[in-house]
């Protein structure tokens, strides 16, 4: 049997992914001498109260190896074929985590793949994979499948302030932003797995009007390209968008993510997010 193992940072919730049959790790947030898992122990809403009362900035850990050890365990009892994909290396330890883990385990078939993806995309291309799973395919289809939809994606990102990903070192190259231009609002995407700045706009409403043609203008195929909004704590504004790309690609409807607690602690309060792929890839 194939199995396929995800995380949180995938935007998929326990109870989807007990359905799908999906072994799902947590990440783990860090407030003071206090560690949640993001599965069960603190929601995104939970998580964005205690982010506005703390005094310091949350930390965030990526699933220890040793979380690893069941899954591997079962697979090794079973003769199971693991696919592990994980969110980029560049931004979350979790791909090397299952690499340690994977060691301990020589004889079990597991394949792991940093997708350079994060948040709702991440969860896209691992329900595709599950369907695939579902349908037949084979390890190798499903690897190769998920690595060329992966690279298809397309996302943008809008933060209330580069404070958070600055704090939490995962600015990448929109550091390029940071310092005179704290109070501009910036759109951002994401590149072989890297924060890279798009541009920037003077108010939030002008940067969102400016995502809805940045997507438009992508000409997304309704039928694949799994689009979808995400968002933590701005979900006003989430609804507003998703309404809008749902009238403009006349589809029935759009699906709308909370970002995971370990996304909101880089990029803060009120981020939303768009992301897609290329119509090419089914």
């Amino acid at each position: 049997m194939i199995r396929i193992v995800g995380d949180t940072l995938s935007c998929i919730a326990p109870p989807e992914a007990a359905k799908l049959n999906l072994p799902l790790l947590p990440q783990l947030i860090i407030f003071g001498e206090t560690t949640y898992r993001d599965d069960f122990e603190i929601s995104s809403p939970e998580f964005l109260e205690k982010l506005k009362a703390a005094t310091v900035l949350p930390k965030t850990a990526a699933p220890p190896p040793q979380l690893y050890f069941p899954i591997f365990e079962k697979a090794k009892q079973n003769g199971d074929t693991l696919i592990i994909l994980c969110p980029s290396a560049s931004l979350s330890g979790t791909y090397r985590s299952a690499m340690v883990a994977a060691q301990d385990f020589p004889e079990t078939d597991i394949r792991i793949l940093d997708t350079n993806l994060i948040a709702a995309g991440l969860g896209s291309v691992i329900r595709a994979a599950t369907l695939r799973r579902d349908q037949g395919a084979s390890a190798e289809e499903i690897l190769s499948f998920a690595e060329k939809m992966a690279a298809s994606e397309t996302i943008f990102i809008l933060v209330d302030t580069l404070e958070y990903l600055h704090k939490g070192g995962r600015i990448g190259g929109a550091q390029a932003l940071f310092g005179s231009l704290l109070q501009i609002k910036p759109i951002l995407t994401m590149e072989k797995g890297v924060i890279q700045p798009v541009e920037s706009q003077r108010t939030k409403k002008t940067a969102l009007a400016r995502i809805k043609e940045l997507v438009m203008d992508s000409k997304p195929d309704p039928k694949t390209c799994h689009l979808c909004v995400q968002h933590g704590g701005a979900e006003q504004d989430a609804v507003e968008l998703a309404t809008w790309f749902a009238d403009q690609l006349k589809l029935s409807h759009i699906p709308i993510c909370d970002l995971p607690p370990a996304v909101l602690v880089h990029a803060g309060p009120k981020a939303l997010g768009v992301s897609f792929f290329r119509s090419e890839v089914g």
